[in-house]
């Protein structure tokens, strides 16, 4: 035999009253269940705000109406008229019972907590008889029972302690005398030996069943709630938390002591006792195995079993030199709060004993401060003791689970994932049993911390980039026609999902609180746009608090750069194809790199320099493997790669410029990119990562053009002087081939010093077999002495520009 528990949620409507009749009639075989009934959903809330309005002469009779039409609602529909009419009768008796008690506490201004628990049981007494008599049309030996009658309690209402003997043996006569009826009881109500109502507290109807669980030795105690039993986390914080099969009493017990509430601590015990399995299950999803809490679970793959949290609680922190080797002064602290019936939800104390920082409901905050300084009173006064603090506005984050006590780094794993999410620890405490560890922190950084560490633990789940990006122009559109295209194998492959969660460009920004959808993200903008502000779009990127957050800079605008600093100091990654931030002060591009490492997060800039050749990660990965860097000579400019390729036979120099401006290859004035700063930018930014402090007047930059080239008024002046300068160009590119020689615009890097100048190279050189406007770069160290290392490719291009983009942002995801 069973016990069945449905809660607020299963009996609150007439659809979830007919689901429990159907689970009832798929039970019919052997001994009937015992049935545990909670209020229906929403009335025990009703009922307090009641008595609580009846206690400050406030109008109550709109709620009292509003509980009364809820239950004649559930009759009218699943009672025939026949059958209503006595139901109606009970029910209104009810209603006036506690219409009566609620005119007693108007007209006297006084609430007791035996009076409110008498108000609170109406809730589960309306519930039991109504749905009893429902369930007569299937099960006509149907009988509502009065919890109260069989569960004794001392008299500490609201909370009340029960007489576990003489409760376990009233349960057991009134079971044997009616064990041919199907038994549906009130949970959450018992009463006093003078027979006055008390109540069990939190999770009340729970305990019911656990006691009459434990009373009658069933084989299981089934909780029916309207989830599919214990889930990794809250699903309404994380929304990749799933089921856990299984948990042994003790996990349990932990993620129900910290705000899992689909089942509370006390509910547990007469079952942990007795070893009776209990299993959680979903009313509205009755055909779901659920969650079993039992002994001898099996060993899980996971390393945690589950998250949970407190989203509201206060510390309180006593510190100062007169708590140093006070034997007895934590448990006068503690006896002191435990008298005032204050329960402390977390304790910590420094190993010099200087300080205890423990943990309380917000309610109970000031009433603890107060009688601390009451009771340390001449320890305040002498100046050994600093007069306490209190800080509100936090919550408890815990990860449960026997497998943490063999399982290394577990701390470890934890603190990283909050750390690289900038969520601040304000206190830590981790039990002996290592079952548990807890973290204060902000509220506001909740559930950016539960996802982060849902992720870390749960790695067979795909882990989530929220990506916010700026510049929609050919490398911003590339780049999410790119991530539409390859999510698929990026969750298949890499266990990896990208969401854009934000988009502007310099006319309109849009930040979405679901992933946007990168197959209509342009309408998607224009449909929720709103003007653009970059101050406001950081802003509101950092206020949505998200955790693995990526921050895309797609343009070639100093603006942003403005603020990567700010970016980067919330913890939020930065990737990055732009430039100038890197290649202006060398105090900037120290100050990016350091918020980098000091906040824990990334700064990916590898377009900066050749598009996606991985050049910034070649170099980078050199340096850290112990090589030592001689030289890098390079080709960093495709516009002057294509030019100096083609510029042969019988071409003329102006004619291949105005070709590559045809082609795309030039910014509208190529002079842009034929006066060497480009190059120079992305020449220095190898510099700065080889370790040189340089800056930009460091770098001897060689102009390829006569000065009146330069000095042109229009473009159009520009094409005429490089045609009234075709002899210079000639005499280079003869003088060139006269020697097997070809001209080539290279930086190098040397000693610290950075040049760029117009060469020539013969065949023994890497740069001479060049084509296209592909970029080369060469990198002489000591493992590569004889040989040069050698990367060659497409250095422009918004294909190959988006991929480094792309993989940038991958990899991020990769920590």
């Amino acid at each position: 035999m069973n016990i069945l528990k449905f809660g607020g949620t299963s009996v609150g409507s007439a659809s979830g009253i007919r689901t429990l009749i159907s689970i009832l009639k798929e039970r019919e075989q052997g001994d009937y269940p015992v049935v545990v009934l909670s209020a229906m959903s929403g009335v025990t809330n009703l009922l307090q705000a009641m008595a609580e309005k009846a206690q400050v002469a406030e109008d109550y009779t709109a709620a009292l109406k509003e509980i009364e039409e809820k239950h004649f609602e559930v009759v009218r529909t699943l009672l025939p008229a026949a059958a209503q009419n006595p139901v109606f009768t009970r029910l209104k008796i009810y209603f006036n019972e506690l219409e009566d008690v609620l005119q007693s506490v108007y007209h006297l201004k006084e609430l007791s907590p035996q009076t409110k628990d008498l108000i609170l049981s109406f809730g589960e007494r309306c519930s039991a008889f109504m749905i009893s008599h429902v369930a007569k049309q299937d099960f006509p030996n149907a009988q509502c029972v009065d919890g109260a009658e069989l569960i004794k309690t001392d008299s500490n209402f609201g909370q009340a302690k029960v007489n576990t003997p003489l409760t376990e043996l009233l349960i057991q006569d009134f079971y044997e005398a009616n064990r041919d009826k199907l038994l549906f009881v009130t949970g959450f109500i018992a009463s006093n030996t003078e027979g006055r109502t008390t109540t069990l507290g939190r999770g009340g109807s729970d305990f019911t069943a656990a006691i009459w669980g434990s009373a009658l030795n069933v084989n299981e105690i089934e909780i029916w709630t309207d989830v599919d039993g214990m889930l990794t986390a809250d699903p309404r914080i994380v929304e990749k938390a799933f089921s856990l099969p299984e948990l042994s009493y003790t996990e349990a017990m932990e993620l129900s002591y910290f705000g899992a509430k689909v089942i509370y601590p006390p509910t547990m015990t007469p079952a942990f006792l007795k070893k009776i399995p209990i299993v959680i299950k979903n009313t509205f999803n009755k055909d779901f195995k659920g969650t079993y809490i039992r002994h001898g679970v099996n060993t899980s793959t996971f390393p945690i079993k589950g998250i949970s949290s407190i989203d509201e609680i206060s510390i309180l922190n006593l510190s100062g030199s007169g708590m140093v080797g006070k034997a007895g002064f934590s448990g006068r602290l503690f006896s002191l709060l435990s008298r005032e019936q204050i329960n402390v939800v977390l304790i910590t104390q420094s190993s010099s004993e200087h300080s205890i920082t423990f943990a309380v409901k917000p309610a109970d905050a000031l009433s603890a401060l107060a009688i601390i300084s009451k009771e340390f009173e001449l320890e305040l006064q002498a100046k050994k003791l600093e007069y306490p603090e209190v800080e509100n506005g936090l919550a408890v984050l815990a990860i449960v689970g026997e497998n943490m006590k063999h399982t290394p780094g577990m701390s470890g794993k934890l603190f990283h994932a909050l750390g690289r999410n900038g969520v601040n620890v304000r206190a830590i405490a981790q039990g002996s049993s290592e079952y548990n560890i807890s973290v204060i922190l902000s509220k506001t950084d909740l559930s950016k911390a539960v996802n982060a560490v849902h992720e870390a633990f749960f790695e067979n789940l795909k882990k989530t980039l929220h990506v916010f990006c700026l510049g929609t122009g050919n490398i911003g559109k590339t780049l999410f026609r790119q991530l539409l295209v390859q999510s698929p194998l990026l969750a298949q492959n890499n266990d990896l999902e990208v969401k854009v969660m934000g988009v502007s460009n310099t006319r309109e920004m849009y930040l979405s609180k679901t992933a946007m959808n990168l197959a209509d993200w342009e309408n998607e903008l224009s449909r929720n746009a709103e003007p653009a502000d970059l101050a406001s779009f950081v802003k509101q990127m950092k206020a949505m608090n998200l955790p693995n957050c990526v921050f895309v800079d797609n343009t070639a605008s100093g603006n942003p750069v403005n603020f990567y600093q700010e970016i980067l100091e919330s913890s939020i990654s930065l990737v990055t194809c732009n430039k100038i931030g890197n290649s202006a002060e060398y105090e900037q591009y120290a100050a990016f790199k350091n918020a980098a490492r000091t906040y824990g997060v990334d700064f990916h800039y590898e377009t900066n320099v050749g598009a996606g050749l991985p050049i910034i990660r070649t170099l980078k990965d050199l340096m850290l493997s112990g090589d030592n860097i001689f030289s890098i000579e390079a080709i960093l400019s495709g516009t002057i790669s294509f030019i100096f390729n083609n510029f042969k036979n019988d071409v003329l120099f102006h004619e291949i410029v105005k070709e590559a401006q045809d082609k795309g290859y030039t910014e509208p004035d190529p002079r842009d990119d034929l006066n060497g700063k480009d190059f120079m930018r992305k020449m220095l930014i190898l510099a700065r990562d080889a370790g040189y402090p340089l800056e930009e007047a460091d770098v001897q930059l060689e102009s390829m053009l006569p000065p009146a080239c330069l000095a042109a008024a229009s473009v159009a002046d520009f094409y005429q002087e490089l045609e009234n300068n075709a002899a210079y160009f000639e005499d280079l590119k003869n003088k060139a081939a006269a020697e097997n020689k070809v001209l080539r615009y290279i930086g190098k890097l040397e000693e610290g010093k950075v040049t760029i100048n117009l060469q020539m190279v013969d065949d023994s050189h890497p740069f001479y077999m060049l084509s296209g406007s592909d970029n080369i770069i060469s990198f002489t160290t000591d493992r590569y002495k004889d040989r040069p290392l050698v990367i060659k490719g497409p250095g422009a291009g918004a294909e190959v520009t988006a991929a480094g983009v792309f993989a940038d942002i991958i990899n991020v995801g990769k920590k």
